[in-house]
């Protein structure tokens, strides 16, 4: 079963058909777009807020969704900041049939193979630079083959179709550039034990935009989203790659 075919399942089975469908509609939009406000959801669903606020109260009651502080990239605007409501790992796993223990224990094998330590993690890197590099084959012809302003984007829906529910738009915040923000990541759970999965990819998008990038927030950190700064600069060059190892797969602050 791929993601985003499952129905949610709640222990209100007292309700009809169209209430599951419409709370499985409420949490979709959020895998795809991120922690949402209600007014957020309420747009995007065509339903009242009074709707999306009962909807959500059973969604946090059966763990698929909980509430949390909006983050802010950038200046802060007065006032304080709208409640937002993100899926949880319960939730995330309604939408992937997961292999997640078969991965960390096939990770932790070739670690411990050669010895463990650090040697161990240079082996686990070596696996997710691998496995980056067969993905990266679809997403250089999608970049490539779209306009130098048009390759965030094309990127993110190179993205989507591997099921990272990915999109791009302007970086708010007085830096030029634009962020690429993930809302899914089918991988969150063995990248929580493996950093090295989100720093390969880190450095496999910093090499196809051809500029430095910044990794500000990953799901496997805690984060509502994976979210990639890029920075629009005429002096960055494909070489500039550098990507803190330390931070790329988790976010910095």
């Amino acid at each position: 079963m791929k993601y985003g075919e499952r129905q949610i399942d709640t222990p209100q089975g007292e309700l009809g058909t169209g209430e599951r469908s419409t709370r499985n509609r409420v949490a979709r939009s959020i895998l795809d777009h991120g922690p949402s406000t209600v007014a957020d959801l309420a747009q995007r669903l065509g339903l009242t807020q009074a709707a999306v606020r009962r909807h959500l109260d059973t969604l946090v009651s059966d763990d698929v969704v909980e509430p949390r502080e909006q983050r802010v990239y950038g200046a802060r605007a007065r006032g304080r900041p709208a409640k937002v409501f993100a899926l949880t790992d319960c939730g995330r796993d309604a939408f992937d049939q997961s292999y997640d223990t078969l991965a960390a224990d096939a990770l932790r094998w070739i670690a411990q193979s050669v010895g463990g330590g650090e040697q161990g993690e240079v082996a686990v890197a070596a696996f997710a630079r691998s496995r980056m590099e067969t993905q990266a084959r679809a997403y250089k012809e999608a970049v490539e083959a779209a306009a130098p302003q048009e390759r965030a984007e094309a990127l993110a829906r190179a993205l989507t179709v591997d099921g990272y529910a990915a999109t791009a738009k302007s970086a708010p915040g007085p830096h030029s550039g634009e962020q690429l923000c993930q809302h899914h990541c089918p991988v969150a759970h063995v990248a929580e034990q493996f950093p090295q999965l989100c720093e390969a990819e880190t450095e496999v998008f910093s090499r196809l935009l051809g500029t430095h990038v910044q990794r500000l927030a990953t799901i496997a950190h805690g984060d509502g989203v994976c979210t990639t700064f890029i920075p629009r600069s005429a002096s960055t060059t494909q070489t500039d790659t550098s990507v803190s190892a330390s931070t790329a797969g988790r976010n910095p602050a």
